[in-house]
């Protein structure tokens, strides 16, 4: 992967309405569709006159991984002193991952608190491999709130990294690709989490229709297994400057049953889609996201879609100032319906789309 420089937008998300996770003394340098597995289900807490033309081309962001190197803490430089580590992991430490591959599917059972998050960090060079892509999480948290993860690489896998019922975990810096399924899936009841500077490669290669580079949420027909049989309430998650390409399904799909969330300075990359898994780099279905300032290119179809798969859902979101290269031969921001309430904002600009900016008219200067 190399090294990335750092752009740090946690301030901007600040901006957003983003919730940015506190700071333990002993954290590294940086801040804050598949339904498939076995998990427990945790107790349940018209046309636009927008810019279509002129808009400069958009340009790859580069991202950052935080560098572990000088780190005190708990030195691990096997699968098994790594296994041990996790299990044994205590408010406030840190886990420094030599370079190396570590092999396994690893399980996180236990938590941090706001006042002294877990820590484990790496660089790009220190692999966590999963066990194979046909089954397994390659990193699982489960019920583990107040982690940051940092740097380090993820690979293999059915699934890269899965939260389940966990809150206000920092994903920073992470290189996840190579897996069978989506990369990065936040699910039951899991919120508050922030998911930055991340790069995400090569998803779906068990099954393309699962590949999801960000999977926030559960589909309706799986929050029985998931989330109580209640609409998973995965909210409030921050999706700030990751670099997304090579998945084969949505680069970000949000799911029906989620609130509040931001997808902001992503960019967002439609090359490696199949037709029959996504048609759009970002699928909105929850309620209340806010879209902004995210650079996308290349699609099969549309930049950003909403839609409504499940009653009372799709309603309310927001997207602006985003700048979409689209090439393809739909719309750069398509709406199911004007009765979702959707605000497409005149500052979102689009080139190399058929259609125009979006299906429905444009609000603001």
């Amino acid at each position: 992967m190399g090294h990335f420089r750092v752009r740090s937008r946690i301030e901007a998300a600040a901006a957003v309405g983003c919730v940015v996770l506190s700071m333990g003394a002993a954290s590294c340098s940086a801040l804050s569709s598949s339904d498939t597995g076995s998990a427990a289900a945790p107790n349940p807490p018209a046309s636009a006159t927008g810019s279509v033309s002129g808009a400069p081309p958009p340009t790859a962001i580069t991202i950052g991984a935080p560098d572990c190197a000088g780190k005190t803490g708990i030195q691990v430089a096997s699968a098994a002193s790594l296994d041990s580590a996790l299990a044994a992991a205590q408010p406030g430490q840190t886990i420094v991952l030599a370079p190396g591959v570590y092999q396994h599917d690893f399980v996180v059972t236990v938590s941090g608190t706001p006042a002294a998050p877990i820590t484990l960090c790496g660089n790009a060079d220190a692999v966590i491999q999963g066990d194979s892509i046909q089954h397994g999480y390659a990193f699982y948290l489960k019920r583990a709130s107040w982690w940051r993860l940092e740097g380090f690489t993820v690979s293999g896998g059915q699934k890269g990294v899965v939260a389940d019922g966990s809150n206000h975990d920092l994903f920073y810096g992470l290189y996840i690709h190579g897996t069978g399924d989506e990369a990065i899936h936040l699910r039951s009841f899991s919120s508050n989490n922030t998911i930055s500077h991340c790069k995400i490669r090569q998803t779906g290669l068990l099954v393309q229709f699962y590949g999801e580079g960000i999977y926030v949420g559960s589909a309706h027909h799986n929050w029985c297994r998931y989330s109580g049989c209640q609409p998973d309430a995965s909210n409030a998650n921050v999706l700030i400057d990751n670099d997304i390409s090579g998945t084969t399904a949505e680069n970000i799909d949000i799911k029906e049953g989620t609130s509040g969330g931001t997808i902001s300075g992503n960019h967002l990359d439609g090359t490696g889609m199949v037709s029959s898994a996504a048609t759009a780099w970002v699928n909105v279905k929850g309620n209340n996201w806010t879209v902004t300032g995210n650079v996308g290119v290349n699609t099969i179809k549309d930049g950003f879609q909403v839609h409504q798969v499940y009653p009372g859902w799709g309603i309310g979101n927001v997207f602006h100032n985003n700048r979409a290269s689209v090439n393809g031969p739909g719309y750069g921001i398509w709406v199911q319906s004007s009765r979702l309430q959707t605000i497409v904002a005149c500052d979102n600009s689009v080139t190399g789309t058929a259609l125009g900016l979006s299906n429905v008219t444009c609000t603001g200067a």
